[in-house]
């Protein structure tokens, strides 16, 4: 298997820049990967899809405003970073919420050591360490004031592909991404990415789904930036996946095993939902609870032990999560459907449209 061989033609103009009018308006795509079989709907049929006694796993991380501009303290060019994740203290600094991994974008090369003034001066950074390709370790100050100034001055961290470069400082287009790029019912601050295939739920659908007899349970997985990019080795065996936090509850753990016990389908909404639940995987299709983080990379060849079926958005070419639909439904499958969706002109990416492998 060659990253190569997960390339397709995509016209730039299906790319989604903004969400349609209506989150469960979006096309989706159902794919019967049995029947090889593709089926044009609309997210909103999603209730009259699912069955009595299926489960639906949503992973409810909430997005935080991550992207901070300022300036250098010393020379007063101009910098932009990104939070990637909290960390350890290094160098001689406190550790704890104040520490992260970041990465910082300037007009030269930042110094560890030096200091940085983000959001108008409401937050000071320190270059605690440098770590190459992997982003700048920085220290906050004042301590604990980074979640309020974030929550205030930060920008959503939207993916590259959604272009933002010439309005972004435009407020109508800043407040639609604050709504839009967080699902409906995202309540644990942490990811600087959004679960994109949660985006299309209204509580609406959620009631309808829940009325139709399908059970819906909760877990977090913090989403990282690494979602985004793309497979650079020739060989996916040497591609090394970014490590992501996630959390499952006793509750959603139970409900998996009894949902395999009584013949229901696990549905999982999103890939951050899948690749949680199939690292904590447990001989007989349940899931071990609790809190961990996971590299796991799924690609075609892995063996499913718990999810039967997934919602997700179309992904980029050459990408783990084109690799992660691809090992479910089969290769040939999926890129004859995406084939199909470039030709009927489904929205892609973030913003896009959806798929339902079955």
């Amino acid at each position: 298997m060659r990253t190569s061989d997960f390339e397709y033609d995509l016209p730039p103009e299906l790319i989604a820049q903004v969400p349609e009018s209506e989150r469960d308006a979006s096309r989706m795509l159902v794919v019967d990967r049995e029947a090889r079989r593709l089926d044009d709907r609309r997210f909103r049929e999603l209730p009259s899809l699912l069955r009595p006694g299926d489960l639906l796993v949503v992973n409810v991380t909430r997005v935080i405003p991550a992207r901070l501009r300022g300036v250098r303290e010393k020379t007063g060019g101009k910098v932009e970073v990104l939070l990637i994740e909290p960390v350890a203290g290094v160098g001689g600094g406190k550790g704890g919420e104040d520490t992260w991994l970041v990465w910082t974008r300037s007009g030269g090369k930042l110094l560890e050591g030096e200091w940085l003034k983000l959001a108008g001066g409401a937050l000071r950074a320190r270059i605690a360490q440098r770590r190459g390709e992997d982003g700048d370790v920085v220290e906050f100050s004042p301590a604990g004031e980074w979640l309020r100034v974030v929550d205030d001055s930060g920008q959503m961290p939207l993916p590259p592909y959604i272009r933002r470069d010439a309005g972004s400082d435009d407020p109508e287009l800043g407040a639609l991404d604050r709504e839009r790029y967080q699902t409906v019912y995202a309540d644990e601050p942490g990811a600087v990415a959004a679960p994109t295939a949660g985006l299309h739920f209204t509580p609406r659908v959620m009631e309808e789904i829940s009325a139709a007899g399908v059970r819906i349970e909760r877990l977090v997985l913090h989403v990282g930036p690494g979602t985004f990019r793309p497979v650079k080795a020739e060989s996916p065996d040497d591609h090394h996946m970014h490590p992501e936090r996630y959390s499952i509850p006793p509750r959603t753990a139970d409900a998996v095993a009894g949902t395999k016990e009584a013949g229901g389908r696990v549905v999982a909404v999103g890939t951050t939902v899948t690749r949680a639940l199939e690292a904590a995987a447990l001989p007989g299709g349940g899931v071990r609870p609790g809190d961990s983080a996971t590299d796991l990379f799924i690609r075609p060849g892995f063996e499913f032990s718990v999810v039967d079926a997934l919602l997700t958005n179309f992904h980029l070419p050459r990408s783990t999560l084109l690799m992660l639909v691809a090992a479910l439904a089969g290769r040939d499958t999926i890129l004859d459907a995406y084939r199909h969706a470039v030709t009927e002109r489904y929205r892609f990416y973030s913003y896009g449209d959806c798929m339902l492998i079955v």
